[in-house]
């Protein structure tokens, strides 16, 4: 989940990570894993490092699935 400093503040805003993120381990909540469709996540757009990695036209999750109970 992402948060600013405070542990306490973060909301329904997450980052999909496309390599170690050990740095965050002990800070920052993880969850969720691709286990299909990495296609799918490798074509979402990334904002570039002079816009401070935002995009302009971002792309939006229209449909999401939940496994339940899964590992």
């Amino acid at each position: 989940m992402a948060r600013t400093d405070d542990p306490d503040s973060a909301n329904s805003q997450f980052f999909i990570m496309f390599g170690d993120g050990g740095f965050l381990d002990g800070k920052y909540t993880a969850f969720g894993e691709v286990t299909s469709g990495m296609d799918a996540v490798d074509k979402i757009k990334a904002g570039t490092e002079g816009n401070n990695g935002a995009v302009d036209n971002p792309d939006k999750i229209v449909t999401l699935r939940m496994a339940s109970g899964a590992k």
